[in-house]
């Protein structure tokens, strides 16, 4: 749990912006009285427990008026206590997971997670949610069940917010280094920081048209020689049954192709092995960290160049057939959804990013250089036309127009769109070219 923790700081909130020091635990009653006195008080009011069954909204399907709707649960779960330990997790901004009893009698985590804005997370998962209410109209897919794993976010201000824990998932990159670990294959620190610099050594003084082949002979010589597929052993293991391993890697396969669609249509980056997650009870990939939208990921000093992560591991798993069969079925599926209900999801998209709170040209939190030589307080006309901007690339990607001159361009099937998008994010050459963090050899 200790290393899913270290993941899934990427996505959560805070009680309080107390030091916590080097503690790995803290205590509510030692090190935040005001909470137990408050909680303690006989007065004080029950508070909707923010997770996502108690956020999401039900609209009425019949036809006339619905007077006697319930939008919400008829019995949402309200805070009852705190247990008494917190978990400070070790990453930069020491998040800390805490436990709540609800007045259900049962225990819910929450990751409170400081100096972090989850704004963008929070409309995100809002338009995850639609596309699942989209995806349950449809008949095929309703039928195969296509979904993204949804959770709930609450932003508190511009830099803390509170994201509901996923309990029973793991993350890509310890699955990975645990079962090359095993058999005594993958790069140490010390060699990952060597290839890093040859990378960059490539990168800055070799001749342009030498480029491409040195990359892709470092990375498939050193990286992919060091790391072979592995991940559906993972899958062999967890789910040793013949029934629920067939079931866990449908679940699998089918969740990283809706978000794969869903992830490129929004132009969602930096997909490294500690955002994504997978469900340990069913398989299901859980994607996190959303921060990086709109084609972002192109702005960093290595751009990003694949549509989403599909690396030959995420393939493995998917079972004898590869990108065949489930996959590109359920690529086909979810993006013939979309371009069916694109004016529905543009509504949604146009709405958000013409928010005002939305900041396109703020320092990347992980430290990369985002947007460089410029401003990062833009006037409001340059918001506008930036927004209009990515609009119409959104618009494109849903005609089928695809490439740097979409617009110049007729629209394709989608098929020929799912083929198009599957063939960049497993191209080598693609892959050799990204920033060696986000671990394309995985």
């Amino acid at each position: 749990m200790a290393d899913l923790q270290h993941h899934q700081q990427l996505q959560q909130g805070q009680i309080s912006k107390k030091d916590s020091g080097n503690s790995s635990t803290l205590s509510i009653s030692r090190d935040f009285r005001t909470i137990k006195k408050m909680l303690d008080d006989p007065r004080f009011s029950r508070i909707i427990l923010p997770i996502q069954q108690n956020t999401t909204v039900t609209l009425p399907v019949g036809p006339g008026p619905q007077r006697d709707h319930q939008a919400f649960p008829h019995h949402l779960v309200t805070i009852t206590s705190l247990k008494d330990e917190v978990l400070v997790l070790n990453s930069l901004q020491r998040p800390k997971k805490i436990t709540i009893v609800g007045s259900n009698g049962k225990t819910y985590g929450l990751l409170c997670k400081p100096k972090d804005d989850l704004r963008k997370d929070c409309r995100f998962m809002e338009f995850n949610m639609m596309v699942n209410r989209l995806l349950k109209k449809d008949a095929a897919a309703r039928k195969k069940q296509l979904h993204i794993r949804t959770y709930a976010v609450v932003p508190l201000s511009g830099d803390s917010g509170i994201v509901e824990w996923v309990d029973n998932t793991k993350l890509l990159r310890v699955i990975l280094q645990g079962l090359y670990a095993e058999c005594n294959m993958g790069m140490t620190k010390t060699e990952t920081k060597n290839t890093f610099a040859k990378l960059q050594q490539i990168k800055q003084h070799t001749p342009t048209k030498q480029k491409r082949e040195e990359f892709i002979k470092l990375f498939k010589n050193t990286m992919l020689a060091r790391h072979p597929p592995v991940l559906s052993e993972w899958f062999r293991r967890t789910f040793p049954d013949p029934s629920s391993w067939f079931t866990a890697r449908q679940k699998y396969t089918q969740t990283t192709a809706v978000i794969s669609m869903v992830g490129y249509v929004v132009g969602l980056g930096d997909r490294h092995a500690e955002n994504i997650m997978f469900d340990l009870t069913n398989g299901e990939t859980v994607h996190v960290d959303f921060d990086c939208l709109f084609e972002k990921g192109e702005s960093f000093d290595w751009p990003e160049k694949v549509p989403f992560r599909l690396t030959h591991n995420l393939v493995d798993a998917f079972g004898v057939t590869g990108v065949e069969g489930t996959f590109r079925l359920s690529c086909v599926d979810t993006m013939r959804v979309m371009r069916n209900e694109k004016d529905s999801l543009l509504s949604v998209l146009n709405s958000f990013v013409h928010d005002p709170l939305v900041e396109w040209a703020r320092p990347d939190k992980r430290g990369y250089q985002v947007d460089r030589g410029r401003q990062h307080t833009r006037s409001e006309a340059h918001m506008k036309d930036k927004a209009q901007e990515i609009m119409k690339t959104i618009e494109k990607k849903l005609n089928g127009q695809m490439g740097k001159n979409a617009h110049a361009k007729l629209p394709i099937s989608t098929e020929g769109q799912v083929h198009k998008l599957i063939s960049d994010s497993t191209d080598v050459t693609n892959l050799s070219q990204m920033y060696i963090g986000w671990a394309p050899f995985y």
